[in-house]
């Protein structure tokens, strides 16, 4: 406890104070630690832009909408998609603009602006963590569009194989694996993310007939070369293996450009049937898209890992629960678990209300959460959106103490934040918290008490290049500290009247 108080006084004395306000014995309350996101899918303009060429002034207007509407739901992490299919939604010498964003691949916005410089301003300052989303192998999502001379099916046609109406780049050509490393590698280092993520196409999923899974992928000259080449191991095991290295090598090159950016993956739900014991599936995705998800929680590849799990609670062959429990089971290398969550099955199933993900959420509480907190995603904003069923006002309730992200301590530097410098000045019946440059915070996390001895309420985070943040009121107690790019807290400024 005395360790405590003298860290407030010595944090409270760094900072100028200006009337009434002076360094106080208080402490204010640890944050509740909860990752609130939401998929932002751009592909056929899921979520983003409403329609491919808007005039970049109402893709920039809708954007502003979804973080504004985020933000008044309680979340506090997007996950927004930048290559949904070997394109970008974000300036890039590598690979040319999406179809989706402005209608012709290839082609930039009309006023030259970057929808993810954008995009990360804009949702930093409503306090929501930007995750930028990447599609490792699909090339083309649709035979519908025209590719640019630049895109990789016209560069590297070698790459290509169809899958049904898609077209895959090919995961056991090494080639291929480093083109999308050096892609999320390059916006790691040029942009101000909070995270790296990918979804759940590996190899291709395989198409149901009847009771079978037929592949609708055909690798077998590049296994046939791996096989003339010395090659040991059996078609599926080598797949697996290509995918296993192309996890390992991505995590590593994320973290020898920016050790703090957050990795995250999103498998299919399911490793394998019978996993655990009473979980069916058609698919089987360690076996079919050769994705070793397991494997990959287990020996810490990632920082997050969010199994889309799309099912009801009371689903058994497929239950929320039963695979989230599982999950955790398997999280032994003690990673972030953010189960996502299906808000757009909401009544498009017949069973599936809005309190479903009140129920499924207090699960990846329960269930789901390591020592520093627990969390969830959305998919897709689309729902949130469209408030189905009421999903906001249920939310409203889930979310009802604000909650900032997880720390990440496995990714921070042995020095913690310094606490923050903070000048207060009256304006009207308010307060202006004005603040000096703190190099080593990312965000500000500011409480305070309207009365002495009343409750602490929490603001959202506030991002921590803003100089001044403004208070409607001017409270009895105010608190603040550091938050690093880690989620780490400094020690608080802790000022009363």
């Amino acid at each position: 406890m005395k360790s405590n108080f003298f860290a407030c006084l010595l944090a409270a004395f760094s900072s100028t104070v200006v009337g009434q306000y002076k360094p106080v014995n208080a402490q204010p309350p640890e944050p509740m630690r909860e990752f609130r996101g939401a998929w932002v899918a751009t592909v056929h303009n899921i979520n983003w832009p409403s329609k491919a060429g808007l005039p970049p002034s109402q893709q920039r207007a809708e954007l502003i909408k979804i973080f504004d509407l985020a933000a008044a739901t309680g979340l506090n992490g997007i996950i927004f998609q930048v290559r949904p299919e070997g394109d970008a939604l974000y300036r890039s010498e590598i690979e040319p603009w999406s179809y989706w964003l402005t209608g012709q691949m290839g082609q930039g916005p009309a006023d030259g602006y970057d929808p993810l410089e954008f995009a990360i301003e804009e949702a930093h300052k409503r306090g929501l963590e930007l995750h930028a989303w990447f599609n490792p192998f699909r090339a083309r999502a649709t035979n519908r569009t025209t590719a640019s001379r630049t895109h990789m099916s016209k560069t590297n046609p070698e790459w290509m194989l169809p899958s049904g109406t898609q077209m895959w780049a090919n995961p056991g050509i090494r080639a291929v694996q480093d083109r999308a490393i050096a892609v999320m590698t390059d916006v790691t280092r040029r942009y101000d993310v909070d995270g790296i993520h990918i979804d759940d196409y590996f190899y291709p999923y395989p198409k149901k007939q009847g009771k079978r899974m037929v592949p609708q992928f055909d690798d077998s000259a590049t296994y046939a070369a791996y096989r003339q080449a010395g090659g040991r191991l059996k078609i599926e095991d080598w797949r697996r293996a290509e995918i296993d290295g192309f996890i390992q090598r991505l995590y590593a090159s994320i973290k020898q450009t920016n050790r703090e950016v957050k990795f995250g993956i999103s498998p299919f739900g399911i490793w394998r049937p019978r996993h655990p014991i009473t979980i069916e599936a058609d698919l089987d995705s360690f076996a079919h898209i050769s994705a070793d998800s397991k494997k990959w929680l287990q020996n810490g590849w990632l920082d997050y890992f969010s199994p889309q799990l799309y099912w009801r609670i009371d689903d058994k062959p497929h239950s929320f629960l039963t695979l989230t429990k599982w999950w955790e089971s398997q999280n032994n290398a003690g990673r972030h678990l953010w189960p996502g969550t299906a808000s757009d099955r909401i009544a498009a199933e017949s069973a599936r209300t809005a309190k479903e993900a009140a129920g499924q959420i207090e699960i990846a509480r329960q269930h789901g959460a390591n020592k520093f907190g627990s969390g969830h995603i959305h998919w897709s904003f689309g729902a949130i959106a469209k408030n189905s069923e009421g999903l906001r006002d249920v939310l409203a309730s889930v979310y009802e103490t604000p909650a900032i992200p997880p720390a990440t301590p496995w990714l921070a530097s042995p020095t913690p934040p310094s606490g923050p410098q903070v000048q207060i000045e009256a304006k009207g019946s308010g307060l202006n918290l004005n603040f000096k440059p703190s190099p080593d915070a990312r965000w500000r996390l500011i409480q305070y008490r309207e009365k002495s001895g009343g409750a602490w309420r929490q603001l959202r985070l506030q991002p921590a290049e803003a100089e001044t943040v403004s208070l409607k009121s001017a409270p009895a107690v105010i608190a603040v500290r550091n938050v690093d790019r880690t989620g780490r807290l400094s020690a608080p400024t802790v000022l009363g009247r």
